[in-house]
């Protein structure tokens, strides 16, 4: 009697857990809760370290409730730590243990993954992010796959992130970034066919028209994907290489 009630109690906090999760960006970093549902957000930037940022969530959220923590992280992930350093943050993100830092049980996954988990409707999905780079995933039938699309070679020696992230954007303009971000889009979709692209990331407002198969998604859909990462029904992810 004594395991079945224990079990019970389990099952009751894990259904009543309350989580926070922390889209990092280029530009900014945001949050909000399970709970609350309410955006916060403050300026990240070339020179935010892991440990400022931590700091800085833990000053946002002092009048929160949160018991897990999710995190998107713009860069590659291995065991709930970034693998390396990020290409538009500052230093002491690789190998940072979110975990002891805040404290409480922590998920940290690249950032264009969890929007993706909370953008995904089943079947074979392609998640790009337009944003300050080209964020990439991919969930084929449950299993989800983090990328890194946007540094693949694309034209004159430069990668695809460089014509359709924000620095293409602004050297090239909107005129000619569209017509790159189409031609990107054409490209993924013979590589990797899959049955649909969802386009994130704050530059997805600049696409006017977007192609057959490929539809907007909502960037409140990271929040979505890091809450449905503490969910036993969120899609799975696959196992996890160096």
């Amino acid at each position: 009697m004594a395991k079945t009630s224990s079990r019970k109690k389990s099952t009751k906090r894990a259904s009543q857990r309350i989580v926070l999760a922390i889209d990092v960006g280029g530009t900014h970093v945001k949050v909000m809760t399970d709970r609350e549902r309410i955006r916060r957000e403050f300026e990240s930037g070339p020179h935010l370290s892991a440990r400022a940022m931590v700091r800085k969530v833990k000053a946002l959220t002092r009048d929160w409730s949160y018991d897990v923590i999710s995190i998107g992280y713009p860069g590659p992930v291995v065991h709930n730590r970034p693998l390396l350093e990020p290409y538009n943050l500052g230093h002491g993100w690789a190998g940072f243990s979110f975990r002891r830092a805040f404290g409480c049980p922590t998920k940290v996954v690249n950032d264009a993954l969890m929007q993706a988990l909370g953008s995904y409707q089943g079947g074979r999905m392609l998640f790009l992010g337009l944003g300050t780079g080209l964020g990439s995933a991919m969930i084929v039938d449950g299993l989800a796959e983090p990328m890194e699309l946007g540094h693949l070679p694309y034209r004159k020696g430069k990668t695809f992130e460089d014509y359709v992230g924000a620095a293409g954007l602004e050297r090239r303009g909107k005129k000619k970034w569209r017509k790159s971000v189409d031609d990107v889009i054409a490209r993924l979709f013979a590589a990797l066919e899959p049955d649909y692209i969802v386009l994130g990331g704050g530059n997805a407002r600049l696409v006017k028209t977007p192609p057959p198969k490929v539809r907007f998604g909502d960037n409140a859909n990271a929040f979505e994907g890091g809450f449905r990462l503490w969910k036993k029904t969120a899609v799975k992810r696959t196992p996890l290489r160096r």
